[in-house]
């Protein structure tokens, strides 16, 4: 005889009972590697609050700051500044990047950067925590000689940082999360000791330099007879790839009047002679000289204007300064690099020598090589990485100036860097050409940031 037991026939004789342990074993089997599932190991993207719930205070407040910094920090030239940016913006990148499940860390990407510290995978985090003293801890490593005013600031802003972060999280986490961003500092302030431009604030005019010297080269326009950093085109930049980004030729140096290197100098004196109201205001605007953010700070400014507008929160936020920030300082070595293989002169040189001995610029002439231009270069790889992020026909002012200059307002970033560039024609500082090829060379600078693979 059998017995029917939900649909299944069973026989009898015991046979039923041996069954139905067997079919109770399968089920612990099954249930106990569930257990085990639930308890692999947890992504800390899981575990921590992602890094979009934070507000980008922590990193639009440490870039404010650091523009501060380069105003009145000795040494900070042009390509220093974009190069000290360039760090800061990439820790905070790093640091804030494993609560972002969709983006992954650039090491194995930047040149010589293979590895670099990971979260416990098992622990919660507070990435705005972590970014506030990994920003902290690079900056005070990069601009050890700033004022003590200074210093102290950057203390207050960790502090006051962290007091408001802090709140209502657990003492583990805020422990944990300031050890992970002091590592990552650290490994990223070590990356930076190899690239070639470390303290180079130290030795901006290098006296083991010997300038070159013949028709149609650089020479002292002012009482620095050095030239600014003529090793700095051999530093190593953030893109393998943009070491060998470069620039063509300049016009071959000649005094015909037909010539082309005639024409762009005869452009410069007829410009500066002529300037309109609208023109020196652009000039000036531009100027960027010393005690202000600098070229590269006030590239830079403009994406805190842009973030600031789109009430970006802090994934976002480190996204667009790592990738700004990193073309501009590979813009830099760029334009260096440029200036120092053609050692091309400056305008005030050609034009007093060929044109009008009288002549003088509306804004004073650095002193460095003129091909190419800093300032173009520098747009360049900033407009470039900005149309990428936001878009063409991007509509915003760049209110840098506020107080001193009113805004200028732009119909895109392209239309920013053009003007940007020929800002330097109209203080009579550059060539056309040179601004030029150099807006052009910073685009395809940043177009290979851009290339780098920021998603999974």
């Amino acid at each position: 005889m059998k017995t029917q037991f939900n649909d299944v026939i069973f026989p009898d004789n015991g046979k039923r009972t041996n069954l139905l342990s067997h079919i109770f074993l399968t089920l612990l089997f099954v249930l106990s590697l569930t257990a085990c599932q639930d308890h692999r190991t947890p992504d800390p993207v899981a575990l921590s609050k992602p890094t979009i719930t934070y507000s980008d205070d922590v990193a639009t407040k440490w870039i404010d700051l650091e523009l501060r910094l380069v105003k009145t920090t000795a040494g900070f030239t042009p390509p220093i500044v974009a190069r000290a940016l360039g760090y800061t913006g990439l820790v905070l990148y790093e640091t804030v990047v494993p609560g972002m499940s969709t983006y992954k860390s650039l090491a194995g990407q930047l040149n010589g950067l293979p590895t670099l510290p990971q979260p416990d995978a098992t622990k919660e985090y507070n990435w705005a925590l972590a970014a506030n003293i990994a920003q902290y801890t690079l900056i005070k490593a990069l601009y050890p000689t700033t004022s003590d005013a200074n210093k102290t600031t950057i203390d207050s802003l960790k502090l006051s940082l962290e007091n408001s972060l802090k709140a209502g999280v657990a003492p583990d986490v805020v422990n944990r999360s300031n050890q992970f961003g002091t590592t990552m500092a650290t490994a990223i302030f070590d990356y930076s000791k190899t690239d070639g431009g470390h303290e180079a604030y130290k030795n901006v005019f290098p006296t083991d330099y010997t300038t070159p010297v013949g028709p149609g080269l650089w020479s002292p326009t002012s009482a620095q007879l050095i030239p600014m950093l003529p090793y700095w085109g051999s530093n190593r930049s953030f893109v393998a790839a943009n070491a060998n980004v470069n620039p063509p030729a300049p016009y071959p140096y000649s005094t015909d009047t037909n010539s082309d290197s005639y024409k762009d100098a005869l452009e410069v004196y007829t410009v500066g002679k002529n300037l309109t109201m609208e023109q020196k205001e652009i000039g000036l605007f531009w100027a960027d000289g010393g005690g202000s953010l600098t070229p590269p700070g006030h590239h830079i400014n403009i994406a805190v204007i842009v973030l600031k507008k789109e009430d970006a929160r802090l994934d976002r936020s480190a996204e667009t300064f790592a990738k700004v920030t990193m073309a501009v300082s590979d813009a830099f070595v760029a334009c260096w690099r440029a200036k120092y293989v053609y050692n091309v002169l400056r305008p005030i040189t050609y034009i007093k020598s060929q044109i009008d001995p009288n002549w003088e610029p509306l804004i004073p002439t650095p002193p460095f090589p003129e091909y190419t231009s800093g300032h173009s270069s520098g747009s360049g790889a900033a407009s470039q990485i900005l149309t990428d992020l936001f878009g063409d026909n991007y509509v915003f002012t760049d209110n840098t100036w506020a107080g001193t200059f009113a805004g200028r307002s732009f119909s895109s970033f392209f239309d920013y860097a053009e003007e940007a560039a020929i800002s330097r024609l109209y203080g009579g500082i550059h060539f056309r050409s040179a601004n030029e090829k150099g807006i052009a060379n910073g685009r395809l600078i940043g177009k290979n940031i851009s290339a780098l693979s920021f998603k999974k």
